[in-house]
């Protein structure tokens, strides 16, 4: 994993406001680990990776928490 993003504990819209800056950030072909509590992220990150092209790995959820597995595009 290139990065890990704890957003636990945050609300819509953050989780996928942060998410959105840290893929900006991220060099293509990164791994992106984002963890957060906020319901609407199963929603609203999804949305956001259609938007801006990026890979959808993986996305696990629990009771508490939802995971999710990105990879930035773009050649590595």
């Amino acid at each position: 994993m290139d990065a890990d993003l704890d957003l636990c504990g945050l609300k819509c819209p953050l989780p996928v406001l942060k998410t959105r800056k840290a893929l900006a950030a991220a060099a293509p072909g990164a791994l992106l680990r984002v963890v957060c509590t906020d319901a609407l992220a199963a929603i609203d990150i999804p949305h956001l990776l259609r938007e801006t092209g990026d890979i959808l790995e993986r996305q696990e959820r629990d009771a508490e928490r939802l995971v999710f597995v990105i990879r930035k595009a773009g050649s590595v």
